[in-house]
Formats: structure tokens, sequence, C-alpha cells
């Protein structure tokens, strides 16, 4: 298997063919994976954001408090308007804003990007990367998966993962297979297309000098049962579920106290 950014991709902007862009620069053959940073899917569709156009509600500048009082920084309730309609839930309020897209993805600030964005504020994720990621495959007839960049629990720094794949499965599912010992594998679905992801954004890197594109030749899946469980919902999430049994003051800590699980849910995000 081998891995090579997409050279030359111009500055992409609103209403550019991502697609066209891309098939300019490489040939494409079968079996190719392309992995598209969903910055340029998101530059694309326009879906950047100014400041000076949103108008902060009640929640976003109780939210803005609460984040400075737990950071000592200065914070835009602005911003956190914009998070809030980006997002289905918050997670956590304070030290900083976890989110859950309106796609199932959970990070930081609803994955909105503050670098990178000539001419405008912010840029937010793909409403539907999925679909994103199926339009173009079907245009480039190859599997497509589009990336960002989150953290990890427990863990610093950030790394690709897959918001939007097409094309492929998204995990290879080894339950039922042996170990080398003759074990049966009872847990193990290997999250491929998150793989996948990770790899390419070793080439993408980040700052002035990415490369938005990268394409995987040589990779095959095998013989496994294939997947498409990436997100977890709600209930098969035991760490959303622990979050929601601490009190929050009101200052957007919490206070440890605990609560009943699962009762009295922390207020949805959104409009």
């Amino acid at each position: 298997m081998e891995l090579f950014a997409v050279p030359d991709l111009p500055e992409v902007g609103p209403g550019d063919d991502l697609a066209a862009l891309i098939a300019e620069q490489v040939d494409l053959r079968d079996g190719d994976v392309v992995c598209v940073a969903s910055t340029v899917v998101s530059k694309a569709k326009g879906r950047t954001v100014d400041l000076e156009s949103v108008t902060a509600g009640e929640r976003a500048r109780a939210i803005a408090a609460a984040l400075e009082a737990a950071t000592g920084e200065e914070k835009d309730p602005r911003f956190a308007q914009v998070v809030l309609e980006e997002s289905t839930a918050l997670l956590l309020e304070a030290p900083f804003l976890l989110t859950e897209t309106r796609f199932g993805h959970v990070t930081v600030n609803a994955g909105i990007d503050r670098s990178n964005v000539p001419g405008a504020d912010l840029l937010v994720l793909p409403k539907d990367p999925a679909a994103s990621a199926e339009r173009l495959s079907d245009r480039l007839g190859v599997p497509v998966i589009v990336t960002d960049t989150c953290g990890r629990p427990f863990r610093h720094g950030q790394r690709g993962v897959a918001i939007g794949w097409a094309g492929l499965p998204a995990a290879r599912d080894w339950r039922g297979e042996a170990d080398r010992a003759g074990r049966e594998l009872d847990v193990t679905v290997e999250a491929v297309v998150d793989e996948l992801a990770a790899a390419a954004n070793l080439l993408a890197g980040e700052g002035a000098g990415g490369r938005p594109a990268v394409v995987v030749r040589g990779f095959e899946f095998g013989d496994h049962e294939r997947s498409d469980d990436l997100f977890r919902d709600y209930e098969g999430d035991l760490v959303r579920q622990a979050l929601e049994d601490w009190e929050w003051t009101s200052d957007g800590r919490a206070d440890g106290s605990g609560r009943e699980p699962g009762a009295d849910r922390k207020p949805e995000a959104g409009r």
C-alpha cells in the first residue's frame, strides 16, 4: 500500500468543482481511495461564517461567561452561538465545549475551524459529510473518505478521523475469526476508515503547507465481515452517560455530587 498527496490543488472557494480539481491532478486507478479534508469540502460549499453577522442568544452568552470563568480567557459569545447552531447536544460546557454534530460526530466546538479560512472568521463542518463523500465518489469513480482532525480522550494531540465515507465499509469486523493461538475474537472491530484517514493526515499536514487530498493506493479490505457502524449512539456511549452523572455549577464545572444516571439530561443544543 502507498499513499501520496494530490499535487498542486488550488485554494478552494465557494462553488468550485472539487471532484474536477482532484481529477485534473491525478490519474486514479481501480482500488484507489481518496481521502479529502473536510476543510475543502466545506469551502467548496461556502460553509464559512462572518462573526459580524452572528447574534448571540441568551444561552450562548451564558456559555461564554461560564467558559471565561473556567479558563480565565475572554470568550466570544458569537462563537458559542455558532457552536450551538452546528450541534445537537453539548456534552461538556467547560473548560471547553464538547459537542455532538448533526451527523453524529463528537468533537470539540462542533469541529469549527479558525485557521486557513481566507476572507472569513470561521469554517464549519460539511452539513452531511456522508452525502459529500457519496457525490465525490460517484464523480471520481473510487471510494472517498472525508476527514477531519480531532483530539482523543486520554491522549494529547490530534489525529485524522473519518467523518464521512462512501464506496467502502467503515470497519472490518473480526469477531468470530481466530487469533494465532486459535482463540476466537469476540470484540475486535477495526475502524478502517479512521485508520486510512490518520495515515492520510500524515501527508496532508497542518497549517499553511497543508495538502487537502491524499490518494491511498493498494489498500485491500480483505475477506472480513463488513460494518458501517462508527459513531456510537447514546445508549452505547458509556462516557457520555458518565458525564451526565455529574451536576454542573453555574460556571460550567462539574461538582462531583452526581445524580441519577440518565436523569435530567442537559438541554440539547441548537437554536
